[in-house]
Parts: structure tokens; C-alpha cells; sequence
């Protein structure tokens, strides 16, 4: 029995990614002089107006006016059209007292990375699938390269006529083997100038942005419907025609909505919040064990308590999918790869700038990421799982 999976991304310039540029922005500039900073920015736009809050504890003075035109600008917006309001605040002494000495730490553990405690608590996930070469879930992934293409066409003079708020939204058929066998939906709407055809603009999008797109992955047919601003003009966009604020789009970030997120966002936070340090960990354990051939597709979630440098739960599930028990992969992931904040910090070298990047087409699927670099821990995971798996037997 075929079933239908949909995932939607969103433009560089739709008002809750700009927020979410924006405080990405703020980070990574803050992070270029300051390593250390404890950051956890919040961002929404309405109107004409940009509103900056949150905590940051820094050495250095952020700019914080500076970065939010800088982002403007690379989202496509003229920033002297905007106001910009900014409310910040250093970080809690409470929670900076747990993050920089741990409950392990004050209770005598003097272990590698036990020192720096969580800066949240809750349950990060991780997902990852053979179905495409970014082991991601399809629809994501064409979503995403929808908009990228469809920024890239306003940016190059592709398309005339388009601006910066934007979405794309898949649908893909499987068969009963769970197999993606036809791309059966592709909904695009695209912010455009009064003057521009719409006839002329579906005919381009459809050509020149959703059929390139889906060409190297699933191929479009003449089954395939492909719907064009549905909704008729999009003239008016952006923050003037939505309040955008950050993490409002954490599915887009992750996984589509085809695999969980925790509750926390990304954008704007440094990597001393678990929300984003244990959720990139969690991403690398899941494609690893994916890329090793022990399962198609696999899900990891990690559990943190603030102040508390050990994870207080951590689970592995193949869905059905593994070569070996989830208990085994569970027990030889723990042993492989760190779960403590400091160490998963100095692993995925966390403490660079350079998070911008991501703040628009997800944070996964992307070459050259220490999160996504999984064939190096490939050989390592095989042996701690053989010996576990050893080791079951023989106690079996």
C-alpha cells in the first residue's frame, strides 16, 4: 500500500526566516571575536520594525544594529526601511553558575568535559534515512532546493519580478516498500512585483526552478501538479505582511515534520545550549549508524537536565530497520561518540562563527559539517557494535 509524505522549506526573506537570519547573525559576529559568548538571541519583525532581545554574555560589545542590516541586506530588504529596538540582557547568574560547573563537577567529578554543564534541559533528536544522498526525507530535501533555487534566481536576474518572501511545499508517493516513486504535489508561492505576469511567472518557476530541482532525485511527470501561487497575487510580503519571529520554523530546520524535534530552536543560541550542540550529536549518531549499513534509517534522541553534563537519557530506534538490536547500537554509540556538552562542544568545533549559513535551508544534509562527517566515525561504530553484540551473545 502506497502512502504520501509532504515537507515544506521556506525563502531566505519569508519574516520568520529573516528573524532567524538575523539572530544567527548576531551570534556569528559575536563569536568572531569572542568564542566563549553565551548568546541566546530572540528576534521578530512586524512592519517595519526589528526587535532584538534576549541574554548575551560577552567580552567584546556586540553590534547588534550592524548585524541586523547586515542580514537585511543578504535576505533582500533595504534596511533603512527598518527600526530597530533592541532589549538585551546578560545571561542569569543562576544558569551561568550550572553551565560553567556542572552538577557532576560540584559533586567531585573531575573527568574530561565534566566541568561544563547543559544550558537547558529536554530532548533533542536526530533523524536519518537512506532515501536520498543527504539522508534526509525527500520532500525536505526538494523543498529546500526549491527555495534555494527560486533565492537564486531572484539574486542572478533568473527570474525578473520576484522578491524574497517565499515557500515551497512537497509531496512525494511511496511504495509499500517504503520506497519514494513519484513526486505528486509541488506548491510554490513566491512574492512578486505588481507589474509581473503570472502565467509568465508559473511557467518559469515550474521550468526553470521545480523541474531542474527534482530532475537529479525523482523526476517530475505529467501526473506531477505543480500550483503556483494558489492563492493568486503576492505582492505584499515579508514582515509587512506577517510577523516573523525566531524558531517558528524548527521543522524546516530539521527534518519536515517527518521525524521529531524537541522543543527548542536553533538560530541565535550558542552551542553551551544543548538545544542545538545535543541536536546536531543526535544528527551525527543517527546518519553514522545509517551510513555504516546498520539500519535505512534510524532516530536518536538525548535528554539533558540543566546544570547536569551527563544526558539523563539516550535512546536509539531503527524503526524495525536494524541490523542488530537498538539496545546494541545504543549501548556502542554511548561508547563512541560524546554526549556531554563540553565534549560534544570541542568535537563538532562548536565554538567557531559560521552558523548564518544554515539558518535558511536547514541545518542538516549540508557537506563538510563535523555533524555531518560520518564516515569518519563509520569503522569505529562497526567494532563497539560487534562487541556488544559479542558480548549479548555470549551473556545470552
Amino acid at each position: 500500500m502506497s502512502v504520501t509524505k509532504t515537507a515544506e522549506a521556506v525563502c531566505v526573506g519569508h519574516p520568520d526566516k529573516l528573524c532567524d537570519r538575523i539572530a544567527d547573525t548576531i551570534l556569528d559576529d559575536i563569536l568572531y571575536e569572542d568564542p566563549a559568548a553565551r548568546v541566546a538571541v530572540e528576534v521578530m519583525a512586524s512592519g517595519h520594525r526589528i526587535i532584538v532581545t534576549g541574554e548575551i554574555t560577552s567580552k567584546v560589545r556586540p553590534r547588534i544594529r550592524e548585524s541586523v542590516r547586515y542580514a537585511l541586506v543578504e535576505a533582500g530588504y533595504v534596511p533603512w526601511k527598518f527600526f530597530v529596538f533592541l532589549f538585551t540582557r546578560r545571561q542569569s547568574p543562576d544558569i551561568n553558575a550550572g553551565v560553567s560547573k556542572s552538577l557532576e563537577a560540584r559533586f567531585g567529578d573531575d573527568t574530561e568535559f565534566a566541568l561544563q554543564g547543559a544550558g537547558d534541559q529536554g530532548t533533542v533528536y536526530g533523524y536519518a534515512t537512506r532515501e536520498t544522498p543527504e539522508r534526509l526525507p525527500l520532500p525536505l530535501v526538494l523543498s529546500h532546493e526549491i527555495c534555494a533555487r527560486l533565492d537564486k534566481a531572484r539574486k542572478d536576474g533568473t527570474i525578473t519580478g520576484i522578491k524574497s518572501d517565499g515557500k515551497a511545499q512537497v509531496t512525494v508517493r511511496y511504495d509499500a516498500a517504503g520506497r519514494p516513486v513519484a513526486v505528486e504535489t509541488v506548491v510554490v508561492s513566491i512574492q512578486h512585483e505588481k507589474i509581473k505576469d503570472l502565467d509568465e511567472l508559473a511557467a518559469e518557476v515550474k521550468t526553470l526552478i521545480v523541474a531542474s530541482a527534482c530532475k537529479p532525485y525523482l523526476p517530475i511527470n505529467a501526473d506531477t501538479e505543480i500550483l503556483v501561487n494558489p492563492s493568486g497575487l503576492f505582492t505584499v510580503g515579508g514582515p509587512k505582511a506577517d510577523t516573523g519571529l525566531t524558531g517558528r520554523k524548527l521543522m524546516v530546520d530539521t527534518y519536515g515534520g517527518l521525524a521529531p524535534h524537541g522543543g527548542g530552536a536553533f538560530s541565535g543560541k550558542d552551542a553551551s545550549k544543548v538545544d542545538r550542540s545535543g541536536a546536531y550529536m543526535a544528527r551525527l549518531i543517527a546518519k553514522t549508524i545509517v551510513d555504516s549499513g546498520l539500519a535505512h534509517e534510524c532516530q536518536v534522541s538525548i535528554s539533558y537536565a540543566i546544570g547536569k553534563a551527563d544526558p539523563v537519557a539516550f535512546t536509539v530506534d531503527t524503526l524495525g530497520s536494524g541490523e542488530h538490536s537498538d539496545q546494541i547500537l545504543a549501548k556502542a554509540a554511548a561508547e563512541v561518540f560524546p554526549l556531554r556538552p563540553g565534549a560534544i562542544i570541542d568535537a563538532l568545533n562548536l565554538r567557531k562563527p559560521g552558523f548564518t549559513q544554515y539558518s535558511t535551508y536547514g541545518h542538516f544534509g549540508h557537506a563538510g559539517l563535523h555533524w555531518e562527517n560520518s564516515f569518519t566515525h563509520v569503522d569505529t561504530l562497526r567494532e563497539a557494535v560487534k562487541k556488544h553484540a559479542d558480548q549479548a551473545a555470549t551473556d545470552s
